[in-house]
């Protein structure tokens, strides 16, 4: 991991004594599946919390992913997501650390498929995993949540807790359909329950520079969302396809790939935009 301290400034590292503000909470949402939304909060985590940042993963999506990503068995997960989401237990019982140093996960659980059902007559179940953060002890700099690609009570939990989202978006012909759904949610999200909530940024993924369309797409949302899309592509990469079947973030399977450069910018640019946004 210390090779990728010469990707970033050395002056986002941090001392690692606990901070006196609260955590920012990025939601990681598109309601369009295989946009590479997974990949990215496993690989983003894993960047911030190469430099020092101290973060935390939740796994909102009932398949589980981000936790068998970073290497978390089924047999760990007894209690998960779904627990804290029903007031079972609080969400350090949920919590689990990684091999990565700084980066903790709140596993999910199979029994989340069936959570909408069983919330449906609960009072504050939007709110759910918002009470749930504010209540943690725990100091973290940066709280991702992996929602899953569906609009239903997790994600609406988990726009309602954020601070902003970032949109994953594949370069590809119906992307600009897809975006147009979760920029509709999110601005129903604000109305109703989260007032602060906006786009913190779109991340243009799967860019393949062979392929024509891919350009064409990335000018089409930079035209029409200007700033708001990073600076950053993530690209089609074999080895960020591979490195979930070992259990481990792509920054640790092969840091040297283009994949693993790719989101180590992004974390920088991350961290950039939220220290200007705060002197703003």
């Amino acid at each position: 991991m210390t090779q990728t301290m010469n990707t970033l400034d050395a002056g986002d590292a941090i001392t690692g004594k606990p901070s006196d503000h609260k955590p920012r909470i990025i939601a990681i949402a598109n309601q369009k599946g295989g946009v590479g939304k997974t990949t990215t909060a496993i690989n983003l985590a894993t960047a911030l919390a190469a430099v020092q940042k101290r973060v935390l993963l939740i796994d909102m999506d009932p398949q589980g992913n981000a936790s068998t990503g970073l290497g978390l068995g089924r047999e760990a997960r007894t209690i998960n997501t779904y627990h804290v989401l029903m007031g079972e237990a609080p969400l350090a019982k949920a919590i689990h650390t990684t091999d990565i140093p700084g980066l903790e996960i709140m596993a999910s659980g199979m029994d989340l498929s069936g959570i909408e059902i069983e919330l449906i007559d609960t009072d504050r179940r939007e709110y759910r995993l918002r009470d749930a953060i504010a209540q943690t002890q725990r100091d973290y700099d940066y709280i991702l949540i992996d929602c899953p690609p569906a609009l239903g009570l997790l994600t609406i939990n988990s726009l309602v807790a954020a601070n902003t989202v970032m949109v994953p978006l594949q370069c590809e012909f119906f992307a600009l359909e897809g975006i147009s759904h979760i920029t509709k949610t999110i601005e129903r999200i604000k109305v109703r329950f989260n007032p602060g909530l906006d786009i913190g940024g779109i991340v243009l993924t799967m860019y393949d520079s062979r392929n024509n369309l891919s350009e064409m797409v990335a000018n089409d949302v930079r035209e029409y969302f200007g700033d708001t899309v990073y600076k950053t592509v993530i690209p089609r990469n074999v080895r960020v396809s591979e490195a979930p079947s070992h259990g481990r973030p792509v920054l640790i399977y092969d840091i040297k790939c283009a994949g693993s450069q790719a989101y180590l910018n992004l974390a920088s640019e991350l961290i950039h935009r939220e220290r200007q946004a705060m002197q703003s």
